[in-house]
C-alpha cells in the first residue's frame, strides 16, 4: 500500500499519458476484434472529434491542476474534510473510503446535476449526442463541461479531505474505467450483470446512452456502481434494444460536426421528449 501512495504521489505526467493512450490503444483493438454492435461509420473521423475533445480537457486539467493541488494541501495542513476527521483506520481502508467519497461528490453528484440543470445540461448533452459509442467516446465532453466536472472535482476534494496521491489513483482508475465502459465490447450478460454489483459495467453504462428518457437520466456512476443503486437511479435494458444518441440531436451534421458540437450549448434550447 505504501508503494501505490508513493508512486501516486509523485506520478510523472508522462505516465498518466501512456495510461490514457495506452487504454484507449488496448479497448480499441478489443472492440475491432469483438464489437458489441457493428457501426457503419468512419472510425478515424470519429475518433478525431472525441480526440479533440478529450485534449481540451486534458488541457484544461493541466492549466488547473495547481487549484486541485492546493486545495489537496490545505485540507492536510488544516485538518479538514472527511477524511481528516475519522479516527485511526487501516490504510487499505482509508483508501476505500476516500475513493468512494470521491467518487460520489466529484463524478455522481456532477453527473447527476449535469443532468438536472438546463443550463448544465447544454454542455454535457456533447456527449450524449454521440451515436456511435466507443472507447474513444469516454472523454468526448465540451470544454465547458471540463471546467464544470473540475468544480466539482475541487469540491470533492476539499469535503473529502483527499490527500494529492489518492486524487492521482482515483483518476487513473477513472480513466480506465471510461475507457472500458464506453468501449465497443461485448462481455456475457452473466459477467457484465455480476461486474455491475461492484463496478459500473460496460451494459450498464450503455443504458446511460439509450437515446431516450428515462434510460438517459439512470446510471450516472463513474467507476462504482454503489451510488446508483443507492439512491435508485440504477436501470437495465437489454443490450440489443439500445440506441444511442439523444433524442433531440440525431443528425450526423450535428453530431458529427465539431463545429456544431462547440456551438450546441449557445443554440436554442430544445426539450427531449419526456423531458
Amino acid at each position: 500500500m505504501n508503494e501505490i501512495i508513493s508512486y501516486f504521489g509523485t506520478i510523472p505526467s508522462l505516465h498518466r499519458s501512456l495510461i490514457l493512450v495506452g487504454g484507449i490503444t488496448i479497448f480499441w483493438m478489443i472492440e475491432n476484434t469483438f464489437p458489441l454492435f457493428k457501426f457503419n461509420y468512419k472510425k478515424w473521423n470519429h475518433a478525431g472529434i472525441n480526440f479533440f475533445l478529450t485534449f481540451t480537457t486534458i488541457l484544461i486539467n493541466f492549466v488547473l491542476a495547481f487549484i486541485l493541488l492546493q486545495t489537496a494541501d490545505w485540507t492536510i495542513k488544516n485538518n479538514f474534510g472527511i477524511l481528516q476527521w475519522l479516527p485511526e483506520i487501516p490504510l487499505w481502508l482509508y483508501t476505500v473510503i476516500g475513493l468512494l467519497l470521491l467518487d460520489l461528490i466529484g463524478a455522481y453528484l456532477a453527473h447527476f446535476t449535469e443532468h438536472k440543470v438546463k443550463f448544465l445540461w447544454r454542455f454535457h448533452l456533447i456527449h450524449h449526442t454521440d451515436t456511435w459509442i466507443d472507447t474513444t467516446s469516454g472523454n468526448r465532453h465540451h470544454p465547458g463541461e471540463s471546467i464544470i466536472r473540475f468544480i466539482f472535482t475541487t469540491f470533492g476534494v476539499l469535503i473529502v479531505g483527499s490527500p494529492m496521491w489518492m486524487v492521482f489513483l482515483y483518476q487513473t482508475l477513472s480513466v480506465i474505467s471510461t475507457q472500458f465502459t464506453h468501449a465497443n465490447i461485448s462481455l456475457p450478460d452473466k459477467v457484465d450483470s455480476f461486474l455491475s454489483y461492484f463496478i459500473v459495467s460496460p451494459n450498464m453504462h450503455k443504458v446511460h446512452h439509450h437515446y431516450i428518457l428515462p434510460y438517459t437520466d439512470s446510471n450516472y456512476g463513474n467507476i462504482f456502481s454503489i451510488w446508483d443503486r443507492l439512491f435508485g437511479t440504477f436501470m437495465t435494458l437489454p443490450k440489443e434494444k439500445i440506441i444511442y444518441g439523444v433524442d433531440t440531436h440525431m443528425n450526423p451534421n450535428e453530431h458529427n460536426n465539431l463545429k456544431n458540437l462547440l456551438q450546441i450549448p449557445f443554440q436554442k434550447h430544445r426539450s427531449p421528449k419526456n423531458r
